[in-house]
C-alpha cells in the first residue's frame, strides 16, 4: 500500500509582532527573548519578533533575537518604505537565516481612504521597494494587505510586479477577517495560476478572526496552494486576533489524512507555550478555547463521563497528554453520575462500599446543585464524612494576612496534618498577599512539592461574588491541579494550593500501591 506524501506546511509565527498588537498585550524586549526561545522549542519555522521601525524597544528585541536565537528563520517586518526596510535590514543583520517582509495595501478601500494614492502609484511603490529590499536579502516576502477584498485582476497585477523584482514568497492576507473559505481558497488558486511567474514562488496566508473563520480560511488557503501559514499562539492579535497556531496545527494533525498536509510543530510543547504566552501578555484563555482552553478536554455530562471511562475515543478526538496537557477530563458537577465519583475516588486510592458510594452521591448532588462544580478538595471532605475515615492529608486552618501600603505583605497560616493530628503555624512575607500566603503554606507542606502556577477568575459581580482559584503543583515529575472557590480571593488561593498538594500526594500514593 502506498501512503500519500503529505505537504509540509511552514509555520510562520507572528505572536511577538501581530500578536503583541492586541490592545493590552505589550511585551518587554526581555519577555520577547524568553518567548522566542520557547517558540524555537515549539518548532516554528519562521519567527517575526517585531516591527523594528516602530520603536527603539522593538528594534532592540528584533536585533537581540536575531543575534541570539538560532534554529529558525528570523523575519524583519517593514512597510514598503525605505526607512522601514533599512531598519528591518539592520535589526536582522546578525540572523543566521533571515528574510525581509514588506507590505502595502492592495484593495480599493485602502487605496482610496488610507493611502489616498492611485493604483499605478501603489504598484510602482511595491515594485520599487521589493527591488530595494532584494538588494539586502535573498528572501523577500511581499504582503498585499487586504488582498481578500482586492479585485482579482488588480491583485494579480501587483503580484506580477513584485515577483518580477525578486519577491519569492507572496502573502495574500484576509486582513479584516472578511473572506469565506471558498472565496479565500479560490483567490490563491487564481493568483497562482493567473500571475506571470505565479508558479515559481511560494504562497502564504495570514488570516484574522473577525467572523471566526481564521483557521477555516487558512485550511482553504492550503487547499488552494499555500505552503506557509502565519499564526499566533492562542490566536492573539489585532481585534479578534489571528489564526491560532494550536488550532491550525491540531486540525492538520487530526485530519491530515484528508487535508494532506502536516507541520513540524512539537505537539507536547503546545500547552506549555500557550500558558506562557497567556501569562506574559496578561491575556486569559477562554474556558472553551479549542485545544488549550480549560474545558477543551473536560467533561461534566454523566453520559459523556461514562463513555470516556470506558474508552476515550467515544468523546475525544485528540489525546490531551500528547499536547502536554495534564489529564483532568472529568469535571465533577451536577450532571455527573456514580461512575465518575467512583473513578475519581479510586484515583486517590479510596475504595467505597456500595452504601458508602450511595451516601457520597447524595451529599455530592446536594452540593453540586448549589454550586454546579465540586472541587476535589470538597469531594475528599465528603468522602471523609461518608466513610468516617480521614481522606485528606492536609487542611488549611486559620489564616491571617496583613496587607497595606507597606512594601512587604505578611501572611500567617495554620496547617493541619490530618494523618498525624499535628497542627503547625507558619509565617512568610511577599510582594503581594497571594505570594505571602503561598509561601507560608509551602512551609507547612512536609513533602517537596513544587508550586507551578496560579490562575484566578471572578465568578460574578456584586457583594456575593465568588473568586475561583486554580493552583498547579508538580511532584515526582507529575503535575496536579487543585481548585477552590471563596468570597475571599486570598482564601480561594490558599485552599486551592492545599487541594493541589492533597491531589498530588493521594494520587501518587494510590499509583505506588497499584504497582507494588
Amino acid at each position: 500500500m502506498i501512503i500519500p506524501v503529505k505537504k509540509r506546511i511552514q509555520i510562520f509565527d507572528t505572536t511577538l509582532r501581530d500578536g503583541e498588537q492586541a490592545p493590552g498585550a505589550s511585551l518587554t524586549p526581555e519577555q520577547k527573548i524568553v518567548l522566542a526561545y520557547k517558540l524555537v522549542e515549539l518548532g516554528v519555522d519562521v519567527l517575526e519578533p517585531g516591527f523594528p521601525v516602530s520603536s527603539p524597544g522593538d528594534f532592540a528585541a528584533v536585533e537581540t533575537i536575531s543575534r541570539m536565537v538560532q534554529g529558525l528563520e528570523i523575519c524583519g517586518f517593514a512597510r514598503a518604505v525605505k526607512g522601514d526596510i533599512d531598519a528591518a535590514v539592520r535589526a536582522t543583520q546578525d540572523a543566521n537565516r533571515r528574510r525581509i517582509h514588506l507590505f502595502i495595501s492592495s484593495s480599493d478601500i485602502h487605496l482610496r481612504h488610507q493611502l489616498r494614492k492611485s493604483r499605478p502609484e501603489v504598484v510602482a511603490a511595491a515594485r520599487e521597494m521589493t527591488a530595494y529590499a532584494r538588494q539586502f536579502c535573498e528572501v523577500v516576502e511581499f504582503t498585499a494587505m487586504d488582498a481578500a477584498r482586492t479585485g482579482i485582476d488588480d491583485l494579480i497585477e501587483m503580484v506580477e510586479a513584485v515577483i518580477a523584482e525578486g519577491a519569492s514568497i507572496i502573502n495574500l492576507p484576509d486582513t479584516v477577517g472578511y473572506a469565506l473559505p471558498q472565496e479565500y481558497g479560490e483567490m490563491f488558486r487564481r493568483v497562482r495560476l493567473g500571475a506571470r511567474g505565479g508558479d515559481s514562488v511560494s504562497y502564504s496566508a495570514h488570516c484574522h478572526n473577525d467572523l471566526g473563520l481564521a483557521v477555516a480560511n487558512s485550511l482553504a488557503a492550503i487547499a488552494g496552494g499555500a505552503t506557509q501559514i502565519e499564526v499566533t499562539v492562542n490566536g492573539v492579535g489585532e481585534r479578534t486576533g489571528n489564526c491560532a497556531l494550536e488550532e491550525l496545527v491540531m486540525a492538520l494533525e487530526t485530519r491530515g489524512d484528508v487535508l494532506g498536509a502536516e507541520t513540524g510543530i512539537v505537539l507536547d510543547k503546545l500547552y506549555e507555550t500557550s500558558r506562557l504566552i497567556s501569562g506574559a501578555m496578561h491575556f486569559p484563555i477562554a474556558y472553551n478555547k479549542p485545544v488549550v482552553g480549560r474545558n477543551a478536554f473536560q467533561h461534566e455530562s454523566g453520559i459523556h463521563q461514562d463513555g470516556l471511562l470506558k474508552d476515550r475515543s467515544t468523546y475525544e478526538i485528540m489525546d490531551p497528554e500528547r499536547l502536554g496537557i495534564p489529564r483532568s477530563m472529568i469535571i465533577l458537577g451536577k450532571h455527573s453520575g456514580r461512575h465518575a465519583l467512583k473513578d475519581r475516588t479510586a484515583k486517590y486510592g479510596i475504595t467505597l462500599a456500595p452504601t458508602e458510594l450511595d451516601a457520597l452521591y447524595e451529599t455530592f448532588k446536594e452540593t453540586a446543585d448549589r454550586q454546579k462544580v465540586v472541587s476535589d478538595d470538597q469531594l475528599l471532605q465528603m468522602v471523609s464524612q461518608a466513610t468516617g475515615q480521614q481522606a485528606q492529608v492536609y487542611e488549611l486552618g486559620e489564616v491571617q494576612v496583613l496587607a497595606g501600603s507597606a512594601e512587604r505583605r505578611v501572611a500567617a497560616v495554620t496547617v493541619h496534618h490530618l494523618k498525624s493530628g499535628l497542627e503547625t503555624s507558619h509565617t512568610s512575607t511577599g510582594d503581594g498577599p497571594l505570594e505571602a500566603i503561598i509561601a507560608a503554606i509551602g512551609q507547612g507542606i512536609a513533602e517537596n512539592i513544587d508550586f507551578v502556577g496560579l490562575e484566578l477568575h471572578s465568578l460574578g459581580s456584586g457583594e456575593n461574588a465568588q473568586a475561583e482559584a486554580a493552583v498547579m503543583v508538580e511532584w515526582e515529575g507529575l503535575k496536579f491541579r487543585g481548585t477552590a472557590t471563596h468570597q475571599d480571593i486570598i482564601m480561594a488561593a490558599g485552599i486551592a494550593y492545599i487541594a493541589a498538594c492533597n491531589s498530588a500526594l493521594l494520587s501518587t500514593l494510590a499509583l505506588n500501591d497499584s504497582t507494588t
